[in-house]
């Protein structure tokens, strides 16, 4: 099974170190995961299907994100190395074949998607800004995003001992801060103000569908970073057991969390104040509101303050896992060479931190609505729906690999997330999916040159090296 191993790393390049234990790599997980997103999005999940019944989208995302979620695991715990989906889909579907395309194409689609990922955490962050620093002015806003990814970049500028005492003291803020949210709303919580569905809330229409499929998207936004420890795998201290766990873990904790934040805001603010949120621009900042309905604007701003804190987490953690991808690739000849280079003194991908700190800084001047439809649609269809038929893929021609971690009920978790990242693509709107395959196409265009240039497969056999 010669082509399902990971070469070793070139003896003239420093190694990168497996520090990371469970605690930070759930740490990093969930710092990741919650972020700014819960805080953003309520307004835009309550519009999407006009009431509370929108939380039905919080139920479909956390199916499919639970099942993907068995995905990530066997295929991180079999397969530990830096890059995540990349290292995955080239093993899964050949080195020097198809797994060359899948990987490639996913490369491609990641140096926009990753981006606007991050991206999408500066926006909060700006949001949120605003409702301490009222009046910012559009100039403003680009300004404070690029200070944001500017300090995020610098802060990553260093070995991965620090940034995992960095990732754990980011992620005590973040719960400290939804902690805060979840106990205000349970002591001011009114089940009428929560539960005032508006007259045939659950009237089972194409509509209704098409509303549960976009508050599915604005769910499964929030949860995305549920597989962060997988793009750090050479950095992950037993893997085939942190990995899995860190990610059960993470995703169990932030679901609670999320139900506890969603029903406190909507408990304590009456939803029809945000919604729909393009009318109502306090939807920028409703936890802000909400704080100050019950304890007044000084309170507000002092939580707001914690608020920004973890949107910077969020971005910390992404910024993290995502400089990885580019490198890993490069590594293995997949990529620009000078993507795979690590710091001489201090081991880590320097030139792939800064080329995506950069782009992200750029893609954090463009509307968060934007952002989101972009970032989900181009990463559905080889990222996700590629690594489910890649596990079940390398089940039939690698059985006998050692897998630290099994799925459980193997092959139905598999199939349900395939089925629910169908659901949630065919219900995004036409312009945005013809967005997210036009992008495809062309990198299927300049990966038959770039093989053609190189005298690879399709048109060679020669083997990519580093």
């Amino acid at each position: 099974m010669s082509d399902l191993t990971t070469p070793d790393p070139s003896p003239t390049q420093p190694h990168l170190t497996r520090r990371f234990g469970l605690l930070p790599a759930t740490a990093l997980n969930m710092t990741n995961m919650i972020g700014v997103g819960p805080f953003i999005t309520i307004p835009l999940l309550m519009s999407a299907l006009g009431g509370p019944q929108a939380l039905l989208g919080w139920i479909v995302a956390l199916v499919i994100v639970v099942c993907d979620g068995m995905v990530w695991s066997e295929l991180g715990a079999a397969l530990p190395g830096s890059g995540g989906s990349f290292h995955y889909l080239r093993e899964a579907f050949g080195r020097e074949t198809f797994g060359r395309l899948m990987a490639f194409l996913f490369v491609w689609q990641f140096v926009l998607s990753g981006p606007l990922e991050i991206a999408s955490g500066y926006i909060g962050f700006a949001q949120y800004a605003s409702y301490i620093w009222q009046g910012l002015t559009r100039r403003d806003v680009i300004a404070l995003v690029t200070a944001v990814g500017a300090i995020n970049v610098v802060l990553l500028y260093r070995r991965i001992h620090s940034i995992a005492k960095i990732t754990i003291s980011l992620w005590v803020g973040t719960l400290v801060t939804v902690l805060a949210v979840i106990v205000t709303g349970a002591m001011h919580f009114d089940h009428h103000v929560a539960f005032a569905f508006p007259p045939g809330a659950f009237n089972f229409s194409l509509g209704f569908f098409l509303g549960l499929g976009a508050a599915s998207r604005i769910g499964i936004y929030d949860y995305l970073g549920y597989y962060d420890v997988c793009y750090i795998g050479d950095e992950v201290r037993d893997p085939g057991r942190v990995i899995p766990r860190s990610i059960l873990i993470s995703t169990a904790a932030v679901a609670v969390i999320y139900l506890g934040i969603n029903l406190s805001i909507i408990g304590v603010v009456p939803w029809r104040e945000f919604v729909p949120a393009a009318a109502h621009p306090e939807s920028n900042f409703i936890v802000s509101i909400f704080m100050q309905k019950i304890y007044g604007r000084p309170v507000a701003v002092i939580f707001t303050l914690l608020v920004l804190w973890t949107a910077f987490g969020s971005v910390f953690a992404l910024l993290l896992g995502y400089s990885r991808i580019p490198f890993a690739a490069a590594e293995s000849g997949y990529f620009f060479r000078v993507f795979g280079k690590l710091h001489p003194t201090k081991g880590f991908p320097y030139v792939s931190l800064l080329v995506l700190g950069a782009i992200s800084i750029v893609a954090g001047f463009f509307s968060l609505g934007t952002v989101i439809d972009a970032l989900i649609v181009t990463r559905i269809l080889v990222q996700f729906m590629g690594q489910v038929v890649g596990v079940i893929q390398l089940r039939r021609r690698a059985p006998d690999m050692v897998r630290p971690y099994r799925m459980w009920l193997y092959p139905l978790p598999a199939l349900v997330a395939l089925l629910g990242w169908i659901f949630v693509f065919a219900t995004t709107e036409l312009r945005v999916v013809v967005f997210g395959v036009a992008v495809l196409a062309l990198g299927g265009v300049a990966f038959l040159f770039w093989s053609w240039n190189t005298n690879r497969w399709p048109f060679g056999l020669k083997e990519a090296t580093s």
